[in-house]
């Protein structure tokens, strides 16, 4: 019997996901190296099952995983759902706006960065020389616009128990848990405005490790959905190009519709989360 004639292309996409099961994050440098496949086509095999919802590229590093929404990704947690979501979301929001943002979720005693779209900014923001990677930085909660932004509109038991945590905190970041009615009115000042921006004291850094002095101001506000947050996303700025109260007028808008649109992404049939 005549042997059935294959599909090349099938078959790349085939190598491809396997690839992708086996390792969650790969480069383009990588799946080249491993398929032997040429950049060309594999970047057309990556569109296709991009297309297809099978693959998707993260922003923050242009690294590939398979699809959290997929049905075929090995279990993570559901922020890999929340930062998938975002990603096409901050990608528009950054060629509108200019300015870099990031999407940061909790991570236990701070948060952490899971997707940025620094790379694409017009405005290049130099990482700070820690050797932590852009996906994975951990960011205080009480001091940073995205912590605030959070705490402010999450359940009152989330925020007791980060705040219970923190108190027992002996880092220089963590002392404002233990004075609750002043973070309290911190907190009350994020809900009427509707962002939350910076502590005056904060000047960038990283949780946990030194401070440094960056040069940048934000406003962030965050993924509300019905009785829970997601994260919060935020837009960056140089300072000393713009006050809070002037950025805030010219794209506090965008970044309220881009945290809609990423709640609404994250709420529709096909990207549910199961276990919500």
């Amino acid at each position: 019997m005549k042997r059935a004639a294959t599909i090349r292309g099938l078959e790349r996409g085939l190598q491809v996901i396997e690839l992708l099961e086996a390792n969650p994050m790969l480069s383009l440098q990588e799946l080249h190296r491993a398929t032997r496949i040429s950049k060309p086509s594999l970047l057309r095999v990556l569109a296709t099952l991009e297309r297809a919802g099978r693959v998707s590229r993260r922003l923050a590093d242009g690294y590939y995983h398979l699809s959290a929404f997929s049905g075929t990704a090995r279990k993570r947690d559901r922020y890999d759902r929340v930062a998938e979501a975002a990603a096409p979301v901050l990608n528009r929001l950054c060629q509108k706006v200019l300015w870099p943002s990031d999407l940061l979720v909790p991570a236990g005693d701070h948060m952490e960065r899971r997707e940025s779209n620094r790379p694409q900014s017009a405005f290049r923001i130099p990482p700070p020389k820690t050797g932590i990677s852009e996906v994975g930085q951990p960011v205080g909660w009480l001091l940073t616009a995205v912590g605030r932004a959070y705490l402010a509109y999450c359940p009152a038991a989330e925020r007791d128990r980060v705040l219970r945590r923190l108190q027992n905190s002996d880092k220089p970041e963590d002392r404002l848990a233990r004075d609750p009615q002043r973070f309290d009115k911190v907190l009350a000042e994020t809900r009427a405005g509707g962002y939350a921006t910076r502590d005056p004291v904060y000047a960038g850094g990283f949780y946990g490790h030194a401070p440094y002095h960056d040069g940048l101001a934000a406003i962030a506000v965050p993924l509300v959905d019905r009785s829970r947050v997601h994260g919060s996303i935020n837009i960056l700025w140089i300072s000393s190009a713009f006050s809070v109260q002037d950025f805030a007028a010219r794209h506090l808008a965008d970044l309220q519709a881009a945290a809609r649109e990423i709640v609404d992404a994250l709420r529709s049939p096909t990207n549910r989360d199961p276990e919500r």
